[in-house]
């Protein structure tokens, strides 16, 4: 028998129901039992008492660009170390490390350094490969990437990341001619595309999606506005079932009102939670540099200082889920998938991901009333643990 953990005396959320008083035991990285009442009796393994915690599946973060200092762009394998660990202290089991635009030679040794990681101790949160946004964006929805070195998707750039069987998740401009090729092709090797910063027009979002572009990029922020004559991007993914929609749940970078819209819109497996959190996520407020311009951290918003641009967040995916209850109404139970199954089905990992089910990697965080994190776990390893436990 390999290791064991047993959690016991929780309230655990699985799909369909919740059961109190309940007891898991994940066993070799797996969780293998489950059910309410007292557990059965171990001679070996950790027991951790709950004490009347809930008990989530882990959150799986698709859109995370870095914090506590660390970013993916550093290109090293301890920069996405230093982003597990502390994307573990929100309740992240697992993740996309996610690029930004930049130089070939910089998004190249990005990409390598999350092959690498992928074969390394990450201590935190599992890295689950690498959400390549940019450089195939629309310019005039640029946000905080870097304009100047926006480009068009050329086989003899594009077809060498994709060779590095790291990208899960592909984000373009489908508007733009010269980036159509690259959704087929991302779809053909497994790969999931997103619509991100982007113009398009409700037509032409109807072709991508057609070509089998499936998910889209930060909701409602950097892409064409809803118009009651062009519908846009954001009319598009309204309307379009077929599309899964990140959020960025923060309370800056959308309105709750909108927040509110597109969960009413949205079938309830489409919606996604992401962080979309930066370098400087968790470090005290100030001014700091990124690759190409000074931002302005204050009371958790981050801003370009020339233009006052939003330039990612310092948001926990914890503080996510607890926003949406909170605007939405809606109970934990209705709304916990969006942080784990959901993006877990968008890159077509719910097989092994997202949900408490047996057989599933035992990816647990343990959370009171007000969604604070108590204790994080990785395929059965505790990565994170409040003082109290």
């Amino acid at each position: 028998m390999g290791k064991r953990l047993l959690i016991k005396d929780a309230r655990i959320i699985v799909p369909g129901r919740t059961l109190e008083r309940g007891w898991l035991c994940a066993e070799d990285g797996s969780i293998a039992a489950f059910a309410s009442g007292d557990p059965p009796v171990y001679s070996d393994g950790e027991i951790i008492c709950g004490d009347g915690l809930t008990l989530l599946p882990g959150f799986i973060d698709l859109h995370a660009h870095g914090g506590n200092g660390f970013d993916v762009m550093q290109g090293n394998i301890e920069a996405l170390q230093g982003m597990a660990r502390y994307f573990a202290a929100g309740g992240v089991t697992s993740f996309l490390a996610t690029t930004w635009t930049d130089t070939d030679a910089n998004i190249t040794g990005a990409l390598k350094a999350v092959a690498e990681a992928m074969n390394s101790p990450m201590n935190g949160a599992a890295l689950l490969g690498a959400h390549l946004e940019g450089p195939f964006l629309n310019p005039n929805r640029c946000g905080a990437q870097h304009s100047s070195l926006i480009r068009v998707a050329d086989p003899a750039e594009a077809l060498p990341w994709l060779d590095l069987d790291v990208i899960r998740l592909l984000a373009l401009a489908p508007e733009i001619e010269e980036n159509q090729w690259l959704i087929g092709e991302a779809v053909k090797r497994g790969l999931t595309v997103s619509v991100a910063h982007s113009d398009a027009t409700y037509c032409q979002m109807t072709t991508a999606v057609d070509m089998g572009l499936s998910h889209a990029t930060h909701s409602f922020n950097a892409m064409s506005p809803l118009h009651h004559r062009e519908p846009g991007v954001v009319g598009a993914l309204l309307s379009m079932d077929a599309v899964s929609c990140e959020l960025i749940c923060d309370l800056l970078h959308v309105h709750p009102a909108a927040i509110d819209v597109l969960w009413r819109c949205k079938p309830r497996d489409k919606l996604v939670l992401v962080t979309d959190s930066v370098k400087i996520a968790g470090l005290q407020d100030g001014a700091y540099r990124f690759s190409h311009q000074e931002v302005e951290m204050k009371d958790g918003a981050v801003r370009i200082i020339a233009d006052g641009t939003l330039a990612g967040t310092t948001l926990k995916m914890n503080v996510a889920l607890r926003n949406l209850m909170h605007v939405t109404g809606a109970p934990l139970e209705d709304l916990w998938q969006t942080a784990s199954l959901n993006p877990a089905r968008a890159i077509n990992i719910a097989a092994s991901k997202g949900s408490i089910e047996i057989g599933k990697d035992a990816d647990l965080v343990l959370v009171d009333d007000a969604l604070n994190v108590h204790l994080t776990v990785a395929q059965g390893e505790v990565v994170h643990r409040a003082a109290a436990l």
